[in-house]
């Protein structure tokens, strides 16, 4: 029998959040999916801040991405489907006090164009790479992605192998054809929070064209298998991390990913979902830090 998954295998289970109108995200910032009313996010508005946003031009789509802060290169890259840069600012901020921050909104995300070619992980690295060579960084760069950023960072250490230093990839495990099939549908992602969604349609450049987004994006990851053949390529140190009650991305396809990996360490966050990072920032931070240093 064939299972219908309704909601985004990479950006899931953030948790519930007031209402904001597009007029007044430019004026309060803004959020995450989900991001519950009693946390505050970060004071920039990553994804959306003009003064430090670029476009990099990738085949047939404008990619777009933030720098900021000096000195070696780190790029950072959010969850897919439901995710945004501005989910990936507790480690921006962090990260920002020593090394160079390049974060990429996903192609389809934020202020990044669709395009026309059909999705694919060579795809997402290339456009990574693309943006490497936009902003002149030519040393090997330390990569941080969340669930869809973290298989990007996966395929960029695989295909441009003497790219990446390092990378931490969270909530990425292996994946493999299974029976199920998934179906991202943005009339039903307005039902979780449609706050959110207006937000994003307001900075999306082409924001009529989501649903076939998503449908590329569907097609995409019905057909993915991530598992040791591009696993085997990955040569630069890789944490592995995983939250212990993560639907989306199950412990023991993290565990599968770090035993295929030929150089990974495992950082498993207790008690916590597929952002563990967004619900236990210091559990995820004491594990990345002593790897990135």
């Amino acid at each position: 029998m064939n299972h219908t998954v309704t909601i985004s295998l990479l950006a899931v289970s953030m948790l519930a959040i007031s209402a904001f109108s597009a007029s007044a995200v430019e004026q309060a910032g803004l959020r995450y999916f989900s991001q519950p009313a009693e946390v505050c996010g970060s004071s920039t508005p990553y994804g959306n801040n003009i003064q430090a946003g670029k476009y990099a031009l990738s085949d047939d789509a404008k990619i777009y991405y933030e720098t900021y802060g000096s000195g070696k290169p780190f790029v950072v890259l959010h969850g897919g489907g439901l995710g945004s840069t501005y989910e990936m600012g507790c480690f921006i901020d962090k990260l920002k006090e020593q090394f160079q921050v390049i974060a990429i909104s996903t192609r389809g995300h934020g202020k990044s164009e669709i395009g026309h070619s059909p999705f694919s992980l060579k795809q997402r690295a290339d456009d990574i790479h693309a943006v490497l060579a936009d902003a002149k960084i030519t040393e090997p760069v330390m990569v941080i992605g969340f669930s869809d950023g973290g298989y990007s960072g996966y395929a960029l250490a695989a295909y441009y192998p003497q790219t990446v230093k390092k990378l931490v990839a969270i909530g990425a495990g292996e994946v493999l054809q299974t029976n199920k099939r998934f179906v991202f549908s943005l009339d039903e992602w307005k039902s979780f929070d449609a706050a959110f969604i207006e937000q994003q349609q307001s900075i999306m450049p082409e924001p009529d064209r989501w649903q076939e987004m998503l449908h590329m994006y569907e097609d995409m990851w019905n057909s993915a298998v991530i598992s040791k053949e591009l696993f085997s390529k990955v040569s630069c140190p890789v944490l592995v991390m995983g939250g212990e009650h993560d639907i989306n991305s199950p412990m023991l396809t993290e565990i599968a990913s770090y035993q295929q990996l030929p150089n990974a360490q495992l950082s498993i966050i207790p008690n916590a979902p597929h952002p563990c990072f967004l619900t236990n920032f210091e559990a995820a931070w004491a594990a990345i830090f002593p790897f990135i240093r």
